[in-house]
């Protein structure tokens, strides 16, 4: 039985959708050694829908910011998923909805 007003239906959060979308980013962020997480930075590209005018790239200065045709994508080298978690909050806090995260796969190593 709920309160009066709720309902069983719960609909998602852009914030879960942003939750949901760094678990499936960061999957395998951190490397194992003697029993001790080592985190590495990684670049990550973080895409919303809208066009960022000056004034939002601003609040997007730390990131490289590309404006495409009704979105915008930021693209950040971050040191771990807490700072991962961070830009996606800052994100969602101005109401721009994410429509993709994803780990920009490192270049491969010269040989």
């Amino acid at each position: 039985m709920h309160p009066p007003g709720c309902t069983d239906q719960i609909q998602p959060s852009p914030a879960d959708d942003a939750a949901l979308a760094i678990r499936q980013a960061c999957g395998d962020m951190t490397q194992r050694w003697r029993g001790a997480a080592l985190v590495r930075s990684q670049t990550y590209e973080i895409t919303f829908t809208g066009q960022a005018g000056a004034t939002l790239r601003a609040e997007f200065d730390d990131c490289d910011v590309t404006v495409g045709r009704g979105r915008t994508t930021l693209r950040a080298e971050l040191p771990d998923e807490a700072a991962l978690a961070g830009l996606i909050q800052r994100i969602t806090s101005l109401r721009l909805e994410v429509i993709d995260v994803h780990l920009v796969a490192p270049p491969p190593p010269e040989k």
